[in-house]
């Protein structure tokens, strides 16, 4: 998914809105989308397993066309939407700069 946006500010929030949509329809959270805070913890709060981070790392690499290495496949960058968003604007800006 490539996404196209005016500031940082809208790229966290579309970033954040796609990984709410990969929680609920690949990984099953049952909760409403509008009621996964950034902060909220994806272990803890949504009841992510291992299985469950492990497939969330391949629906991120295959929705925002990065990919994540496993140096960066940790519990800090996997913690809350927030951090993984983070980390997947780091790869986009980075693939952006690659671009020109």
């Amino acid at each position: 998914m490539h996404l196209r946006v005016k500031n940082e500010e809208e790229m966290m929030r579309s970033v954040e809105d796609c990984l709410r949509d990969i929680l609920i329809e690949h990984l099953f959270v049952e909760f409403d989308k509008d009621k996964i805070l950034p902060t909220a913890s994806l272990r803890e709060d949504l009841g992510l397993d291992s299985l469950g981070f492990v497939e969330l790392k391949d629906q991120v690499d295959k929705r925002f066309g990065i990919a994540i290495s496993e140096d960066e496949f940790t519990p800090e960058n996997f913690s809350t939407i927030s951090s993984l968003t983070r980390l997947i604007s780091l790869h986009c800006r980075a693939n952006r700069s690659a671009l020109r």
